[in-house]
Formats: C-alpha cells, sequence, structure tokens
C-alpha cells in the first residue's frame, strides 16, 4: 500500500498510514506519524507532528506535511505553523507560504 495521509477530525490530527514490513497490502497499514492541529474560524494551526522512529528515513514526515497542507488549502484554511516541523517544511517548500497569512509569516520566520 502505498502510503496515505488522513485526516482524522476526531483525533484533532492528520495521519500518515504506511505497512511497516514494506507490504502493499491495506490491512497491514498502522499510523507512522501524525500532525495535531487546532481548527477555528478558517484557520488551521499544526501544534505537534511526530512519526514512530520505526519509519525513519522512508520520507514520511515530509508526505504527511503536504498531505495535510493540500488538504488546509483545498479546505481554503489559513495555516498557523507553531509545529517545528511543519514551519521548517513550509519554509523549505516556499509553494505553501502563501498558506500562512502574510501578516503572520514574520512571527513564523518565513
Amino acid at each position: 500500500m502505498e502510503p496515505q495521509v488522513v485526516d482524522r477530525p476526531e483525533k484533532s490530527r492528520y495521519e500518515i498510514l504506511a505497512g511497516d514490513d514494506g507490504s502493499e497490502s491495506a490491512d497491514r497499514a498502522e499510523t507512522a506519524g501524525f500532525a495535531e492541529y487546532v481548527l477555528s474560524e478558517g484557520e488551521i494551526a499544526f501544534t505537534h507532528t511526530e512519526t514512530d522512529p520505526r519509519f525513519a528515513g522512508r520520507g514520511l514526515g515530509g508526505r504527511l506535511a503536504r498531505g495535510a497542507l493540500d488538504d488546509a488549502r483545498a479546505r481554503g484554511l489559513r495555516v498557523l505553523p507553531y509545529c517545528p516541523f511543519i514551519r521548517g517544511w513550509i519554509g523549505k517548500h516556499h509553494e505553501y507560504t502563501d498558506l500562512v497569512p502574510e501578516a503572520r509569516r514574520a512571527q513564523f520566520g518565513l
């Protein structure tokens, strides 16, 4: 199974699902990482991102960030990257800077 990013609003987080053993089977997928958020009035504030060390080195953190930010864009949400990982990822992928309100970019070093 190709890793996939899913929104879990009941947990206030995006999760990336992947197989630990590299299998293609969907029933073996597990949560390899997550990005927690707080949603309010047209904004999504990312507060913490974490990946399971067993999945290190597979680029899943970047896939998680891209998937979460793409979903935020599709939903028309402004992004507040309090999480250092999400903030750093946006800093390296300038095509996502526009998601952060211009008046708040300096606060996040963007």
